[in-house]
């Protein structure tokens, strides 16, 4: 059969999202990233007003409960002083229903949020991770970083990847994510942007 639910979690600099854009072009499936921050939202009773900022302009909300994908100055402050930064109890839970309420229903490609985790246990869901090397998103970004030197983005990945590893280890207490967790592992290293989508897509037609 083919999965109901696709859960794409990405390491920084590895254009996931062109990917993901892609698979959910392929299945016919619409792509949910921030409107899991919307739902968390409304589950808190925001205003419409922060709802929508949360949505345009990533604002520090949909920092805390997104799966890092940068080194931002509120993301860094949250990992580092969570009480400083704003941050709620039940933001985890939040985004876990969320993530539960969109999978059920059905069709979806969600990006991001460590989706993977929330839903691993579900048949219909295939759990992807989209990574690479230190070199190798390096190489890909750097054409278009704006001068950026390989120092500084060595910098930037190793910084978003230690964030990452560390919302992984509050909101789901995974303390070494490992391909085990997903059902596939693809690397930008070796596959272009086409390719990996076609690779994620047989595998969402193939689960079992």
């Amino acid at each position: 059969m083919t999965a109901r639910v696709i859960c794409i979690s990405r390491a920084m600099l590895t254009n996931a999202d062109v990917i993901a854009q892609g698979v959910a072009e392929g299945l016919g499936y619409r792509i949910v990233d921030e409107e899991i921050v919307a739902r968390a939202a409304q589950r808190r009773n925001l205003s419409p007003a922060e709802v929508a900022n949360a949505e345009r302009r990533k604002s520090l909300l949909a920092s805390l409960v997104e799966e890092i994908g940068d080194s931002s100055t509120d993301v860094i402050k949250f990992i580092t002083n969570p009480k400083e930064a704003g941050a709620h109890d039940d933001v985890r839970h939040l985004i876990r229903d969320a993530i539960m309420e969109t999978a059920d229903e059905g069709n979806v490609v969600i990006v991001a949020h460590a989706a993977s985790y929330a839903l691993a246990r579900r048949p219909d869901v295939l759990r992807v991770l989209i990574t690479g090397s230190e070199f190798g998103r390096a190489n890909k970004w750097l054409p278009k970083s704006g001068g950026k030197s390989p120092r500084e983005a060595q910098e930037i990945i190793r910084e978003s990847d230690a964030a990452r590893a560390n919302y992984l280890k509050r909101f789901y207490d995974v303390k070494n994510e490992s391909p085990q967790d997903y059902d596939i592992t693809v690397s930008i290293d070796s596959l272009s942007e086409p390719g990996a989508t076609q690779l994620i897509l047989a595998a969402a037609k193939a689960i079992q």
